[in-house]
């Protein structure tokens, strides 16, 4: 008889805690804690159905795998070699700034600015990524221009405004340092230094590149106290009333896809047209691809143009359903006039949601592996 009162008692908690006011779930009070942590302490399949809209392709949440100790990486000759290519600063027209300038490894693979500053001072349009995790990207840059990692590694380096380099010249400049010939035999078999080597080895350091394992992911194995009861609330407020896994959902909190949020700045001083800049396709106009929200903590300031450094107040953003442009009289029937993502939808989310939501996110950030800049060959 008992057994049967607790699954009823459980079944009602649940329908209690999805249920919906209008088009979104119900918030989970907080004397429910104790029954909520019952419902997550257990395999992730058998958790409480997210909140997906109609036609999402998703992936559940899911813990990082335990293989990905950068320690163990780096011992790859090619790892190793793509590393010192990386911190060299002898790849740039002015030898001055290496592709570690804007990805700082103290600053999780970014560099804290709202914009990234390279050659002269020169500054750029966008916000510097974390390469944190960033094999698992399948389009690179904010707007998806690069296929490839190899593809991404040369773009900065002919760029006036951060390496400022004409990439055709590096191999014969790393030719006349007599420590790198060696270097390169050791993993090609022969001495010869050319781009696509080049551009081979950073790409191969920049794909070992990893999260740590956070209390998320104990928690997924497992630990289930290693989230407290605020962190776990906002787990499931991320899953259900917040929305938050119609985008950033799977291992890495991501789908990989492009979306318009609502900062396009269409007409004004920011103005950014994102991923239609690369398609010329209307429906891309203010598309940006979708960052991973791990270790997003230590990555500010956010979103693609660096202008916010405020959890608090993207929170209040997306609890108000992010900007809504409205067109003037003249941008009625402009085929580029910036439309926000249908996903995006006003949450309505209280003090206390928000709070658990930013407790959640420190559950996913961990400190970085530390790794020391090398000393290079001469």
């Amino acid at each position: 008889m008992k057994k049967l009162v607790v699954i009823a008692l459980m079944t009602g908690l649940v329908a209690g805690m999805v249920s919906f006011t209008g088009n979104h779930p119900a918030a989970v009070p907080l004397t429910f804690n104790d029954s909520l942590r019952a419902l997550y302490a257990r395999p992730v399949d058998q958790w409480p159905k997210p909140l997906i809209d109609a036609g999402v392709q998703w992936k559940e949440l899911s813990a990082l795998p335990v293989d990905s100790n950068i320690v163990v990486k780096l011992k790859d000759p090619k790892i190793q070699l793509g590393k010192l290519l990386f911190f060299d600063p002898r790849l740039s027209g002015s030898n001055q700034i290496s592709c570690s300038s804007c990805h700082d490894p103290d600053l999780a693979w970014t560099d804290g600015r709202t914009v990234s500053l390279g050659n002269n001072h020169l500054q750029g349009t966008r916000n510097t990524s974390s390469l944190l995790n960033v094999a698992q990207v399948k389009e690179l840059f904010w707007d998806g221009r690069a296929a490839s990692l190899e593809d991404q590694a040369i773009n900065p380096m002919a760029t006036m405004h951060e390496m400022n380099q004409e990439p055709p010249t590096i191999p014969s400049e790393l030719a006349t340092i007599p420590g790198y010939p060696p270097l390169f035999e050791k993993v090609y078999g022969d001495k010869r230094i050319n781009l696509d080597r080049i551009l081979e080895a950073i790409a191969a350091f920049e794909r070992s590149l990893a999260s740590r394992r956070s209390r998320f992911d104990d928690f997924v194995g497992g630990k289930y106290k290693q989230l407290s009861d605020v962190e776990l609330q906002g787990l499931h407020l991320f899953r259900t009333k917040a929305r938050c896994m119609n985008c950033h959902n799977g291992t890495y909190f991501t789908d990989n896809q492009f979306h318009n949020i609502g900062l396009t700045y269409y007409g004004r001083k920011y103005q950014d047209l994102g991923r239609y800049n690369v398609t010329k396709e209307a429906a891309d106009v203010g598309k940006f691809r979708t960052p991973s929200l791990r270790d997003v903590m230590r990555t500010r300031p956010w979103m693609h143009n660096g202008l916010f450094d405020n959890i608090d107040g993207i929170m209040n953003m997306y609890s108000a359903g992010m900007p809504q442009p409205k067109p003037k009289p003249d941008q009625v029937n402009d085929p580029l006039f910036p439309k926000t993502d249908p996903l995006i939808k006003k949450l309505d989310l209280t003090p206390e949601e928000k709070k658990a939501l930013i407790a959640f996110l420190e559950a996913i950030t961990e400190i970085p592996y530390k790794m020391d800049r090398p000393q290079l060959p001469n």
